[in-house]
């Protein structure tokens, strides 16, 4: 007992308090009374919940202790799966992040109704749960940097945004500098990032080594000179971004329809109807498509052909390993990223595989590059073993950067062309799209991802290749 309050009594509390909404409020009003009892991290936590449909609307810290101690016997399914409606105002095709993003935002933030995410597989299947969980907003021009670095806003808010752990750690990312004339394109890009609101250090070889001394610096043909440092960049969990999004979306009453693939558009007089699926027809008021790799496939069948291709895009995994990168760093001498996980595995990657492909597995030459890079910077990791190798389906556009438009269909949107950039772009290409849903007018960061661009002459090229989407 302590100051006559006995430990005991308020652990019962918590355990009596179950699933009940009325009862976990009168648990909520008596622990508020022994507030300065508690321990200082108990005391601090939040309690925030409600019942729908018998599910927790929101999770809190001491129901987590609560299902601890009771062998977590009571958590329930965290979103529905319901049958297709015959119409919504809002079809979403695509229930990867994107697609479910859209759909939250569309819910949550601008207060729209009847709208149901339409998924051929399961939620969370395609690139969202296949990548390799980076985050940044180190971009360089003014069609993209604004729109990166309000995804970065986003995602320092998102897991208290939609209550659900994803996981974000801003550990920073560092993009390695291996020549003067790459100092200067770091320097200008640095200072891009500055403009626009972001954080952006450069820094010398000895602050580099500071960080990471085991790194290469003698290479004699990509000597380490320093780097730039974004510290709010890092990664997040994948499959954790997806799950969010998806129970924020059916606790706002979105209809998450999975197993259930679009096979055609029913197109009248210049506008979309609705949308031909596997369970049948379903009438949408408005489409928006969100299918990342498939995005070519898909809108064929509304007639389109895109300015995109799709590439596959491998990622590496190696064995756990005792912690030794903290952060996330990129080689500058060539394509190869890399960071370690929570589970000790060292995550990297590099260059898409340069043919066309819808497969999600890539090809020995790319593997032998991406090993070639990492050696070069770390030689250390040559000891590693491999664990496994993915492949996401990438939306090379023509100049690297993605279309969130209308497009010449009327009530038909479309949300593709992410290339590399697709998972950090999460949070602010749903707001976007969802945006540009309800009001019919694009987002103000993403007023020059528009279709037309590429016939105006406005490409948004960051990497200055040209019409070469294998490339970007």
């Amino acid at each position: 007992m302590r100051n006559g309050v006995e430990g005991e009594s308020i652990l019962q509390l918590i355990l009596l308090s179950g699933n009940n909404f009325d009862e976990l409020s009168a648990t909520v009003n008596i622990l508020s009374v022994f507030d300065k009892y508690l321990p200082k991290h108990i005391a601090s936590l939040t309690i925030r919940t409600g019942i729908r449909d018998g599910r927790s609307v929101r999770y809190s810290g001491l129901r987590v202790i609560k299902e601890a101690l009771t062998g977590h016997k009571g958590w329930q399914p965290i979103w529905r799966n319901p049958d297709p409606q015959p119409a919504y105002d809002y079809v979403i095709v695509g229930g990867g992040g994107h697609g479910l993003a859209t759909a939250y935002y569309l819910a949550k933030t601008f207060k729209q109704s009847r709208i149901a995410v339409l998924e051929k597989s399961w939620l969370g299947s395609g690139n969202i749960g296949r990548n390799t969980t980076i985050i940044r907003s180190n971009y360089l021009l003014p069609g993209n940097e604004p729109f990166y670095e309000f995804s970065m806003k986003l995602w320092e808010g998102l897991e208290q945004e939609f209550n659900f752990n994803a996981m974000v750690s801003q550990r920073g990312i560092l993009n390695l500098i291996h020549s003067d004339g790459q100092r200067d394109a770091y320097r200008r890009r640095g200072n891009a990032m500055l403009l626009a609101g972001a954080d952006a250090e450069l820094l010398d070889q000895g602050d580099v080594r500071a960080m990471y001394p085991w790194l290469n610096f003698d290479n004699a043909r990509f000597p380490i000179k320093g780097g730039l440092l974004q510290r709010r960049a890092g990664t997040a969990r994948h499959d954790g971004v997806a799950w969010g999004y998806a129970r924020g979306a059916d606790l706002a009453g979105v209809d998450l329809i999975q197993n259930c693939e679009v096979t055609g558009f029913r197109i009248e007089d210049g506008r979309v109807r609705g949308v031909e699926t596997s369970r049948g027809y379903i009438a949408a008021g408005k489409v928006g498509v969100a299918v990342a790799g498939s995005s070519g496939r898909v809108m064929a069948m509304a007639g389109m052909r895109l300015p995109i291709e799709s590439h596959v895009l491998q990622a590496f995994v190696t064995e756990g390993l005792k912690p030794v990168i903290d952060g996330v760093i990129t080689f500058g001498a060539g394509h190869f990223y890399v960071s370690q996980s929570d589970k000790g595995g060292l995550v990297f990657g590099g260059d898409i595989d340069g043919y066309n492909s819808y497969a999600q597995r890539g090809n020995l030459g790319v593997i032998e590059d991406v090993a070639q890079g990492g050696m070069a910077l770390m030689p250390m990791i040559g000891r590693a073993r491999l664990l496994r190798i993915w492949g996401g389906i990438m939306d090379m556009s023509m100049d690297g950067t993605p279309i969130i438009d209308r497009t010449p269909i009327e009530g038909l949107y479309l949300n593709a062309g992410w290339c590399y950039g697709g998972f950090k772009a999460t949070p602010a290409s749903g707001y976007a799209f969802a945006h540009l849903l309800t009001t019919g007018t694009p987002h103000e960061t993403a007023r020059f991802m528009r279709f037309d661009r590429f016939e105006r002459g406005y490409p948004i090229d960051e990497k200055g290749m040209g019409a070469t989407p294998n490339l970007h």
